[in-house]
């Protein structure tokens, strides 16, 4: 290694370190680290940018300004309460279903903004109960993690290994729904024997869940027509992009557009703040970041490592990827991590050949998205779940959130790891 490489694996080393703790802004030390890389000429400026995956940054844009919009509506306030009234306020029940709608909002919007969404409702309902939320956040979250796993626009690491492997919407489907049915009804039944227990109120109190009026969730039922008119058309277009030549930033962009067309477009200011552009410069970071340790060859030598370890055996080389992403992305955010993973895939595929590394694809997919329920800082959603119980006066401590999750991941990628080495392989 020469002065260049060491220089540029610190930097890295430090700001993936830096990221992972969140004890400074994210977007601020991949934006430093990024930019340091260029001033010190790691990486040409014109090289940065073009490392950037402009597929991924249009799709968050995309959907964050659909999701933002359709929010507004009140339309998951109202699925959650009539969730909750539909087992007529039976406190088990409410947990597992509530996981479901976490798990199956997931799928189609994202797992953060679904967690962000859901966990005041969740909340609510739990304290109309007389019970601690605290379980209703974790399974929450934990199933926010499952759901996103079976779709390329569920959680940002499949947003990122399918634009990079060019998987479409249909493929994430068809790989990944049958192991994260699975999964999600092992989570079900490992919920129901951890918390069946705890859960027990009066008849008094689930009559007050029965009082709730769902209905004046809905703020605009106008826009909300429009809104699922469009989300339709999105997720159609995501499942035939492939057909009909298309990239899903592409059909994002589109429904985006003509849904702040029909939702009263003057404001468009409006709706561009719905942008978490705080995520979007995240990820520009990241990219350049990334892009600066291909061009040192770091990324090169760490994938000829992998394959030289597991002697070019595909089926070892995919297990191994499977529980190294999965105890990764615990401990660390496993954005960074399915980050720096890509290009060490894509090497992969250079030596042994595209069609032979498609397992390996979605063995990292699999580990990284299973693998952030590891811990509470292991995936965005379980930070923002335990952030919003916090800020409600219920305070979820580390240990508390990674002695349920930890458990559940330990199951998760036992059952991933079997499913990839006799479906995926």
């Amino acid at each position: 290694m020469n002065t260049l490489m060491i220089l540029g694996l610190v930097i890295f080393v430090v700001s993936f370190v830096l990221i992972s703790s969140e004890k400074i802004n994210k977007t601020i030390i991949a934006l430093l680290g990024a930019f340091l890389f260029i001033i010190l000429g790691i990486i040409g400026q014109k090289a940065a940018f073009e490392e950037i995956d402009w597929n991924v940054i249009f799709l968050l844009i995309g959907m964050m300004v659909i999701v933002g919009i359709t929010k507004e509506t009140g339309v998951f306030q109202y699925a959650a309460i009539k969730t909750a009234k539909a087992v007529k306020g039976e406190p088990i029940r409410i947990l597992i279903l509530f996981s479901f709608l976490s798990a199956v909002f997931s799928a189609f919007l994202d797992n953060v903004t679904t967690v962000m969404i859901l966990t005041p409702v969740i909340i609510l309902v739990a304290v109309e109960l007389g019970l601690s939320p605290i379980p209703f956040v974790i399974s929450s979250a934990v199933a926010s993690n499952i759901g996103g796993t079976a779709t390329l626009i569920g959680d940002p690491p499949n947003i990122m290994i399918g634009s990079a492997a060019n998987f479409g919407f249909t493929d994430f489907l068809v790989n990944l729904g049958p192991i994260v049915a699975v999964n999600f009804i092992l989570l079900c039944l490992i919920i129901y024997l951890l918390f069946r227990k705890k859960l027990k109120v009066s008849i008094e109190r689930r009559a007050r869940i029965m009082e709730f009026d769902e209905s004046r969730s809905i703020k605009d039922k106008k826009l909300l027509i429009k809104s699922m008119i469009v989300i339709g058309l999105v997720v159609g277009g995501f499942l035939i992009h492939d057909h009909v030549g298309l990239k899903p930033a592409t059909i994002a962009m589109f429904g985006a557009a003509l849904l702040m067309l029909i939702a009263g477009g003057e404001d468009v200011e409006h709706f561009f703040h719905e942008i978490e552009w705080g995520t979007i410069f995240f990820f520009i970071g990241l990219f350049i970041l990334v892009g600066g340790l291909v061009e040192l060859g770091i990324i090169e030598i760490l994938s000829s490592a992998i394959l030289s370890f597991t002697e070019g055996d595909i089926t070892l080389t995919a297990e191994l990827v499977v529980w190294l992403s999965g105890i990764m992305s615990a401990i660390v955010d496993n954005i960074p991590y399915v980050a720096t993973m890509i290009p060490m895939v894509e090497n992969m595929g250079h030596a042994v050949g595209a069609e032979a590394v498609e397992p390996i694809w979605w063995s990292l997919a699999l580990g990284s998205c299973f693998g952030g329920n590891g811990t509470m800082i292991g995936a965005s959603a379980n930070v923002v779940g335990a952030g919003i119980a916090g800020k409600n006066g219920y305070k979820i401590s580390f240990l508390e959130f990674t002695k349920y999750s930890s458990f559940i991941t330990l199951i998760t990628l036992i059952t991933t790891s079997f499913y990839v080495y006799f479906i995926i392989l």
